[in-house]
């Protein structure tokens, strides 16, 4: 039975795209990636999840990353959130993987709503749980997959754009890249400028510069 192990990166940050990852294997090869220490990618470094990868793209049967640029992300919440956003990538990936079955994790309260969402649009078996990637060997090798794919292509943003830290809204380096940006007025197309992060600068932005003519 081939099963497709689907997960995400980057739902989070204000800056870059966000990537899913779905990860085709023989059912009875999920063992193997077990022991090659695939787990979630959270719970590795950077040196071991790259070490993983090749591992991964090895073992399985095939891989497909569906990446959604930020733009594309401010465009489509005009229609739907952004659980809305990583089903439609979700469904893209397992159309392309046609699987046996789908473990995936639920990116919803109620795991098992997720799940008849997702049914409705693939006749595929799937199997929804929150904290998959540490149940499931193929969602843990989706996860490094997400992850290190995501991480590469920081990196080559922040050569073109400079650093602007890890992107996400807790991070001061970020938040001040924001706030540069938005006061020249150029805030590149990386950045979602629809993330309420982006809004309240732009909004404390604006005030400023009102108080300072008077």
């Amino acid at each position: 039975m081939l099963v497709a192990g689907i997960d995400e990166a980057g739902r989070g940050p204000v800056i870059g795209p966000m990537v899913i990852a779905g990860v085709l294997i023989e059912d009875e090869r999920a063992n193997v990636l077990h022991n090659l220490g695939v787990k979630d990618s959270k719970k590795l470094t950077p040196k071991r999840r790259e070490r993983l990868y090749p591992e991964i793209l090895k073992e399985a049967k095939a891989c497909h990353v569906e990446i959604v640029e930020a733009k594309v992300i401010d465009s489509e919440r005009g229609i739907k959130n952004l659980n809305g956003i990583e089903l439609e990538a979700m469904v893209k990936i397992i159309s392309r993987l046609r699987p046996d079955l789908v473990q995936v994790g639920s990116i919803e309260f109620k795991a098992d709503k997720f799940r008849d969402k997702l049914s409705q649009r693939v006749k595929v078996p799937i199997i929804s749980v929150h904290h998959a990637e540490d149940l499931f060997p193929a969602v843990a090798a989706a996860s490094i997959i997400a992850k290190f794919t995501r991480d590469n292509i920081v990196c080559r943003l922040r050569e073109i754009y400079g650093d602007f830290g890890s992107g996400y809204p807790s991070d001061p380096k970020t938040v001040e890249f924001l706030k540069d940006a938005i006061s020249r007025g150029e805030l590149p197309e990386i950045v979602r400028k629809t993330w309420g992060t982006v809004q309240r600068i732009a909004s404390v932005s604006s005030c400023n510069a009102l108080s300072s003519r008077y």
